[in-house]
C-alpha cells in the first residue's frame, strides 16, 4: 500500500464550492488508475468521507465537476482542503480498508451506525478438566469454544441458566473451583453437578459438555431424544432419582426452545438483515440464528443522506456491521445490495470460507426476511413517533424560553462534589432523537474547591465552579470553531440552580462575546425542594416562571435536569473513589507502577518514603542515584 502526499493548490477568489473542487482536480495528475481508498478532509484536518474506488483517477475526477453532483455531495465538496489516498492491491482490500475507517473516523458524510457494540456469546472453556461455561464479548482470543453471536447480554444470561439448569455445567471460577470444600449454592438449586468436590466425575461431566456443544450446535432435537430414551431406561430400571434428574433437563431444553420466537426450516447459521424507510429515516433490523435457533434481533437507525438507495444503504450496513465480527455462512436481506459480488467476496476474505448473500423471493427464506422486514417497520414507526413527541416537547421548551426557531440540540449542566472536594461538572446533550449519550462530557473542577464566601457558603463555590465549566466549554469552542459552522453549538442551554448560578454562565458568556448566540435559562428547585414546583429562570426577567404541575413541557425539564444530576454525581463518585485510592508517589514525575511498588514495598508507606534520604531511596531495587535525586526533591522542594 502506499499513500500520497496532500496539498491544495491556492483557490483564492473563488466560491467555496469552486474552491473546494480546485482542491481536488490539483489531485487528478498523481492519481493511479489502480484500487485504493480516498479521504477527503476539511480545513481542520477532520475527516469528511471516507470512499473506496476500483480506479482512484476515475473515481475522485467525479467530485471535480460539482455541478453534476447532488446537494449533499456539493457541500462536502464545498468543505473539502485536502485529502488523502491508500493504494491497494484490489478492489476487495479497498473495501475492507474503506469499512475500518469509516467505523474508526466516522466521518460526517457517509452513512454511520449509530451503535457500534460488541454482540456476546456463550463460551466452553476447554482449557480444564471440567470446562467453565460464561458470557463473553469481544474478539475470540482465548481457547475453547464460542456459540453466538446473541443480540444482548439478557439473552445470553437467559441461554445460560437454561443449560445450567439441563447440563448442570459449572460457572465458577478456576480460583472458586479449586478452593470449594463443600457445594455452592449453584448445585443446592440444581444449577450445577458441583465437580469441584468430586459430586460428578471427569467422564460423565465430559458427556454432559458434549451434549451442551452439541445443542448449542443445532442438534437440541437430537439430544432431546436421547435424554427421552435415557429417562424411559431409568424410570424402567427403577432409577427414579435420576429419570427425575433427566426429567428436569428435558423441561429446560424444551423451555430454551419456546424462547426462540421464530425458526428458519433447514438452516443452521445464518443473520437476516431487513431494511424499511420512512419519512427520510431507517431501520435496519438484524436477526441472528445460529445452531437452528432465534438469538436475538437488534435494530439500527443508521446516519445518512435521505435521498440514498436502498441497495447503497444496505451494502454500507453490511460493510460495516461485518468489520469487528465474523460472517455467517449465509446472510439473508430484504433488499439488492450494491456490489453485491464484491460483497461477498471481501466478507469470505474476513472469514476464511464462503459466505453467500441471498435475496428470497420465497419458502421459508423469505418468511424470515418478512418477518424482520416487519419487526424493521414497527421499531421504525415507533422511533418516529417518538421523535415527534421529542419534537413537541423541544418546540415547547424554546417557546418557553422565547426562542423562535426549533431547538435541535439542548445542553444541560450541573456539579456535584462532596463539601467543596472532588468536584466535577457534568454536560449532557438531548435532541429530537433523545438523550446523545455520545456527546455528554465531564469537567474536573481545578478550581473553586473551597467555600468562597467569609461565612463558608458553598454555594458561592457553585458559581465559580460553574463559572469554570462554562469557560472551558465555550472558550474552547470558540478556540475550534470561531465561525460556529459545527452542528456543536447549542441552541438552547439549561442550568441546574439558581439566579446566582444564572449570572455566572452569563458573566462568562459575556465576556466570550456570546451573550446573543447562546440561550440561557436556569432550573430552581421549588420553594420546599419539591418535584413539581420547579422555577424556570430566564435572563432579565424580574419574576420566576412555575409552570403547572402537570406540564409536559415541565415533566421534559425535570428528566433533562435529572439526567444531568445523575451524570454529574455518577462522574463525581469516580472521581473521588480514584482519590481514595491515590498515593502521594503518583505525582512524582519518572515514577511508575513498577518502581512506586518496589518503593512502597521496600518503607512501607509514601510517607517513609517522603521522610527518607536520597541514599536510603537509592538503595531501593531499580532506582538510580538521579531517580532517587528527584524523589527527594519533590518532597523536600526547598532543598
Amino acid at each position: 500500500m502506499g499513500r500520497s502526499a496532500s496539498g491544495a493548490p491556492e483557490a483564492a477568489g473563488l466560491s467555496r464550492l469552486e474552491a473546494g473542487a480546485a482542491v481536488i482536480r490539483g489531485y487528478l495528475d498523481r492519481l493511479g488508475t489502480g484500487p485504493g481508498v480516498y479521504r477527503m478532509l476539511n480545513a481542520k484536518e477532520e475527516p469528511l468521507y471516507v470512499g473506496k474506488a476500483s480506479s482512484l483517477r476515475k473515481r475522485v475526477a467525479t467530485y471535480a465537476r460539482p455541478e453534476r453532483l447532488p446537494i449533499r455531495l456539493q457541500r462536502m465538496v464545498a468543505e473539502t482542503a485536502t485529502m488523502e489516498f491508500v493504494t491497494t492491491g484490489s478492489e476487495v482490500e479497498a473495501l475492507l480498508l474503506e469499512n475500518n475507517l469509516i467505523k474508526r473516523l466516522a466521518p460526517r458524510y457517509n452513512v454511520l451506525l449509530r451503535d457500534d457494540k460488541t454482540f456476546p456469546d456463550i463460551w466452553i472453556r476447554t482449557d480444564h478438566d471440567y470446562p467453565q461455561i460464561l458470557k463473553h464479548r469481544g474478539a475470540r482470543r482465548e481457547g475453547g469454544e464460542y456459540f453466538g453471536p446473541f443480540a444482548s447480554a439478557g439473552a445470553v444470561n437467559r441461554t445460560i441458566n437454561m443449560l445450567q439448569r439441563a447440563f448442570l455445567l459449572r460457572n465458577c471460577s478456576d480460583s472458586v473451583f479449586e478452593n470449594r470444600s463443600r457445594p455452592c449454592l449453584q448445585y443446592q438449586i440444581k444449577r450445577c453437578s458441583a465437580p469441584c468436590v468430586g459430586r460428578i466425575d471427569r467422564e460423565t461431566y465430559a458427556r454432559d459438555v458434549a451434549q451442551a456443544k452439541a445443542f448449542l450446535s443445532g442438534r437440541g432435537k437430537e439430544i432431546h431424544d436421547d435424554l427421552v430414551t435415557e429417562m424411559q431406561a431409568a424410570s424402567e430400571a427403577l432409577e427414579f432419582e435420576r429419570a427425575a434428574m433427566l426429567r428436569d433437563r428435558i423441561r429446560a431444553i424444551a423451555h430454551v426452545h419456546a424462547q426462540q420466537d421464530i425458526n428458519i426450516e433447514g438452516i443452521a447459521d445464518a443473520d437476516v438483515v431487513a431494511l424499511e424507510s420512512q419519512g427520510g429515516q431507517t431501520c435496519i433490523q438484524a436477526f441472528f440464528y445460529r445452531g437452528g435457533r432465534n438469538n436475538g434481533n437488534r435494530a439500527y437507525f443508521p446516519s445518512h443522506d435521505s435521498k440514498m438507495e436502498r441497495g447503497e444503504l444496505i451494502a454500507a450496513f453490511l460493510g460495516q456491521f461485518y468489520e469487528n465480527r465474523p460472517p455467517p455462512k449465509l446472510v439473508l436481506l430484504s433488499h439488492e445490495p450494491a456490489e453485491r459480488a464484491l460483497i461477498e467476496e471481501a466478507l469470505a476474505l474476513k472469514a476464511g470460507r464462503k459466505v453467500e448473500i441471498a435475496v428470497p423471493v420465497r419458502g421459508a427464506r423469505r418468511k424470515a426476511v418478512d418477518h424482520a422486514t416487519t419487526n424493521a417497520r414497527e421499531a421504525l414507526e415507533r422511533r418516529l413517533a417518538e421523535s415527534a413527541s421529542q419534537r413537541k416537547l423541544l418546540d415547547g421548551l424554546a417557546e418557553l424560553a422565547g426562542l423562535g426557531a426549533g431547538i435541535e440540540r439542548v445542553e444541560v449542566y450541573d456539579n456535584s462534589h462532596t463539601g467543596g472536594t472532588k468536584p466535577v461538572g457534568g454536560m449532557i446533550v438531548a435532541g429530537v432523537d433523545g438523550f446523545q449519550k455520545k456527546e455528554y462530557r465531564k469537567f474536573n473542577i481545578r478550581s473553586g474547591t473551597a467555600p468562597s464566601d467569609a461565612e463558608g457558603n458553598l454555594d458561592a463555590d457553585d458559581y465559580a465552579m460553574m463559572r469554570e465549566v462554562f469557560e472551558r466549554r465555550f472558550g474552547r469552542a470558540l478556540k475550534e470553531d470561531p465561525e460556529r459552522e459545527s452542528t456543536n453549538w447549542p441552541d438552547l442551554v439549561l442550568v441546574d440552580g439558581g439566579k446566582g448560578q444564572l449570572s455566572s454562565v452569563l458573566s462568562v458568556l459575556e465576556e466570550l462575546g456570546l451573550e446573543a448566540e447562546v440561550p440561557v435559562m436556569a432550573v430552581a428547585k421549588g420553594p420546599e425542594r419539591e418535584a413539581g414546583r420547579e422555577r424556570i429562570i430566564l435572563p432579565g426577567a424580574t419574576e420566576p416562571i412555575m409552570l403547572p404541575p402537570r406540564d409536559p413541557v415541565l415533566y421534559f425539564i425535570q428528566r433533562l435536569r435529572d439526567e444531568a444530576h445523575r451524570f454529574a454525581i455518577g462522574s463525581h463518585r469516580v472521581r473521588r473513589a480514584k482519590g481514595a485510592t491515590a498515593s502521594p508517589l503518583d505525582d512524582v514525575a519518572g515514577i511508575g507502577a513498577k518502581r512506586k511498588k518496589a518503593l512502597l514495598l521496600h518503607f512501607g508507606s509514601a510517607k517513609a518514603v517522603a521522610r527518607a534520604g536520597v541514599t536510603d531511596i537509592a538503595r531501593v531495587e531499580g532506582i538510580s542515584e538521579t531517580v532517587a535525586r528527584k524523589i527527594y526533591d519533590h518532597f523536600h522542594p526547598e532543598g
